[in-house]
């Protein structure tokens, strides 16, 4: 498929986006309709919505790609199963306490907690983990569309993400999570029809039927799912699944970009009712992500296509679209970008959003009675949206100049580090609850938190006998916060309600 034709088919693609965002916003623009969506999402609608926004770019490109490598395989599915048991706990204790508080922004739990210092810390602490974790997501797509698009048309690489995120602003900037819901329906279809759509272009290219296809998955070196070997090793099951659970419960329960799709819903029965057909999709959908990496494997050993290589080094996450666009054709093609930009421009415009409704709430008080009829109030939030969409741009050229890692790899390892302090303050708020702290202490011990934890996963061979921290170091974070909170705790002047 030509670069023209490519590029013809994203402009129709976010021209859609845009329509659809001008219809949806044309009624109310106003902060409540950005903010909450008028607190009238059908929940439905949030849940499939929520799985394009859950995915992102990553799954769709770098999931597949990782399961070449033979010391991985499949073992991204315990991390899965972890992140169901993640998403129960979340739809079972952190949505029922936020619908009793009524929040706009989930953080305003730790205000009322804990002081006004150790919330803006966790807004804060939200902010940068998300923003980074967003960029890198987008960066995954742009980089594609850099290497097989622009690059033909000698448009720099940083011109490329400016585009990209003017585009999400174009559709984003008026009608906020209202719109985000539609549209974020929307793309999660393309991303769902691309899936089974590959699995069934890939078998007509290899001449498999369903059952052919199940067992050259089955049978191939590629679906071990389990690894109990070798609890040293980052892969081991019992640290997927922990790790799975908590990453869980902090990018998703104690993060505003997801958390506020769900307070969008009418109550809290509707959410829990979201969250739990989410997760059995989400379930589902990556185990058809893991067999299209399967499948993409097998293929390329057929047709003797080598996984790409940049600067010298194999670029896994590459093989999906170098098979898609270079080896397949004009139809395979077309699904596969519909549901890579499905998938990264989903979880991004939903990043901004909940960036901007953050900001706006938990620093500016936009959410307060006193300030929503303030002149320029909305003129103000645009600002804001634009800040963030600049802000996530500078990470974005500023990580393509330094990366030299799988981008999967780095969402996460960013993760454990970022959201492990949220762990460790939501864990005290609610667990010591005949307990408070010295406010103005907390900031410090949300950043000593993740350094110690940086120098244990730096040294753990050394410090431990070999063994090697993966996603289970959030654990590690969120405990050493909450410890640290206890050495700055004091009794609570009355024992709190929630």
């Amino acid at each position: 498929m030509s670069p023209i034709a490519i590029l013809s088919l994203i402009i129709i693609y976010f021209g859609l986006l845009i329509f659809i965002s001008n219809i949806v916003s044309k009624k109310s623009s106003d902060n409540d309709t950005f903010f909450k969506a008028n607190k009238n999402s059908k929940w439905y609608l949030v849940a499939f919505g929520m799985i394009g926004t859950a995915i992102s770019g990553i799954t769709f490109i770098s999931v597949p790609g990782e399961v070449g490598n033979p010391d991985l395989q499949f073992k991204y599915f315990q991390f899965v199963m972890g992140c169901a048991m993640g998403f129960i706990i979340v739809a079972k204790v952190l949505l029922p306490l936020y619908y009793r508080m009524n929040l706009t922004s989930i953080y305003g739990y730790i205000e009322q907690r804990l002081g006004v210092v150790s919330y803006k810390t966790a807004a804060t602490i939200f902010l940068i983990g998300r923003t980074i974790g967003s960029a890198f997501r987008l960066y995954l797509v742009i980089f594609v569309l850099q290497r097989y698009v622009f690059d033909y048309y000698h448009i720099p690489f940083a011109v490329t993400v400016l585009i990209s995120l003017t585009l999400i602003f174009a559709y984003t900037y008026r009608g906020g999570l209202k719109t985000i819901i539609i549209t974020d329906t929307l793309q999660t279809f393309f991303l769902i029809s691309s899936v089974f759509l590959t699995i069934f272009f890939i078998c007509r290219s290899l001449n498999y039927n369903i059952i052919d296809a199940f067992e050259a998955v089955k049978t191939s070196n590629y679906s071990k799912v389990f690894f109990f070997e070798d609890y040293l090793k980052g892969t081991y099951f019992w640290k997927q699944i922990l790790g799975g659970i908590f990453i869980t419960i902090a990018t998703v329960g104690l993060d505003q970009d997801l958390m506020q799709k769900n307070l969008s819903c009418k109550n809290i029965g509707e959410a829990q009712k979201n969250m739990f057909t989410f997760t059995g999709v989400f379930v589902l959908i990556n185990i058809f992500f893991l067999s299209v990496g399967a499948l993409l494997y097998i293929y390329a050993a057929k047709n003797g296509i080598e996984v790409p290589m940049i600067d010298g080094n194999p670029r896994t996450d590459l093989l999906f679209p170098e098979i898609a666009i270079h080896h397949l054709s004009i139809i395979p093609t077309i699904v596969f970008l519909l549901g890579l930009t499905a998938a990264t421009f989903a979880t991004t415009d939903s990043a901004l959003t909940a960036l901007t409704t953050s900001f706006c709430v938990d620093f500016l008080g936009m959410d307060k009675t006193e300030n929503q009829n303030k002149p320029n109030i909305v003129r103000t939030r645009h600002f804001v949206h634009v800040g963030f969409s600049f802000l996530m741009f500078l990470v974005i050229v500023i990580f393509n100049s330094i990366n030299d890692d799988s981008v999967v790899k780095m969402v996460f390892k960013i993760a454990t580090y970022t959201y492990g302090p949220l762990l460790g303050l939501y864990a005290f708020g609610l667990f010591m609850k005949s307990k408070t702290v010295h406010d103005k202490l907390v900031p410090f011990i949300c950043l000593i938190s993740p350094a110690i934890c940086f120098f244990i996963s730096k040294y753990s061979s050394n410090l431990f006998g070999d063994y090697v921290f993966d996603n289970e170091l959030i654990i590690v974070n969120g405990l050493i916060t909450f410890l640290g909170l206890l050495l700055i705790s004091k009794p609570a002047t009355s024992q709190t309600k929630f």
